[in-house]
């Protein structure tokens, strides 16, 4: 008489192990990428804004903003805190705003630091995807 025996054999489940682990070293540098990526929306987005009030603030005052808390709504952090804004060069006729990347996104090694200049400069461009 037999006895008919269910499951999985160890090479089966290892097989099975080796396969997933194959897909997790692909699948999670990939994710980790795509998210550094997507949250340089967050200092594109703060940055056009900044250059916006600086306009507002160079309309009303003939000259540009030295500094970013006179200009800035709420405070110099982006949106979801990723990056910081600053006023790195300012006069009467032009601006430079850059963010720098805080936190989590300080890791972000191909752009730690975003610009714009009053001329609409965007550097480095790669960022600016």
């Amino acid at each position: 008489m037999l006895i008919k025996q269910n499951g999985f054999t160890l090479i089966e489940l290892m097989i099975a192990v080796v396969i997933i682990s194959i897909l997790a070293a692909i699948a999670i540098p990939n994710y980790t990428q795509y998210m550094t990526e997507s949250k340089r929306a967050d200092a594109q987005v703060a940055l056009l804004r900044m250059a916006d009030l600086q306009e507002r603030y160079y309309a009303n005052n003939n000259t540009y903003a030295t500094n970013a808390q006179i200009v800035s709504v709420g405070g110099t952090g982006t949106e979801n805190n990723y990056y910081t804004i600053a006023i790195t060069a300012a006069n009467s006729n032009s601006f430079t705003l850059v963010a720098t990347a805080v936190g989590s996104q300080a890791n972000d090694a191909a752009c730690p630091t975003i610009s714009l200049t009053s001329a609409g400069a965007k550097t480095p461009a790669a960022c600016w995807k």
